[in-house]
């Protein structure tokens, strides 16, 4: 069983529907091996994928690559994928199947409190984030723990976001669901693609002359989600 990092936290038929999707893309990634899955959904939001078959583990492999996994033990030194589930004056707190603490010095994400850091790279609550576990969330009193930090790799990311394109960042729909919405309110012209984050986390990305501030006021009535711009 593989356990992905990515949440399905709507409710209702929303739920079901992004249950859909995920069923869909995981065949997507594993159908072509010889396997048979099913999913679930743990007490925590996080989904499961069962997996049996010749090409069990090769499938199993592919899914964690391609989502993230949680596992039932971290390890100091070791990088994962946890969600952005809360922030506050000390930094973001991840869940990444046990809650994890980013102190605000190991963003690496430049000035600003988490708040201001929040905003200004767009990371709405629930996105995949990859950070590197140092055994302790912050207290390194006993001289052994270190505080978990963002990785290279997803500092690296987020400062691509803010030097590129404008990026208008939702959570709570699915990708079909953000791009039907955009073009339902008249603006399949203004964003060039919409780029997967995870499950139900989408990232726009705005045309030259599109003002991602505007987007988002635009189609912000029309989705019950969360949505942050990136400007360049």
């Amino acid at each position: 069983m593989v356990v992905l990092a990515t949440k399905i936290y709507v409710e209702g038929d929303a739920r079901q529907r992004a249950l859909d999707s995920l069923r869909s893309l995981v065949d997507n990634d594993i159908g072509d091996l010889e396997v048979e899955f099913d999913l679930g959904i743990r007490h925590d939001d996080f989904p499961s994928v069962t997996i049996e078959g010749e090409d069990a583990v090769v499938a199993r492999n592919v899914l964690r690559e391609e989502w993230g996994e949680i596992v039932p033990d971290l390890e100091a030194g070791e990088t994962y994928v946890g969600t952005l589930e809360r922030w506050d004056e000390d930094g973001f707190v991840l869940d990444a199947g046990t809650a994890v603490r980013i102190p605000t010095d190991q963003l690496g994400l430049g000035p600003g409190s988490p708040a201001q850091i929040r905003e200004r790279f767009g990371l709405v609550q629930h996105l995949p984030i990859e950070f590197v576990y140092g055994g302790a969330d912050g207290d390194t009193d006993d001289g052994e723990d270190a505080p978990s930090r963002l990785s290279d790799a997803e500092r690296d990311h987020l400062f691509e976001w803010s030097r590129g394109d404008g990026r208008l960042n939702v959570n709570s729909a699915t990708r079909a669901e953000v791009r039907a919405t955009l073009n339902r309110a008249g603006h399949a012209q203004d964003y060039v693609t919409v780029e997967r984050l995870g499950l139900l986390e989408q990232s726009v990305i705005c045309t030259d002359d599109t003002d991602p501030p505007g987007l988002l006021a635009s189609i912000g009535s029309y989705l019950p989600a969360e949505l942050r711009c990136v400007v360049p």
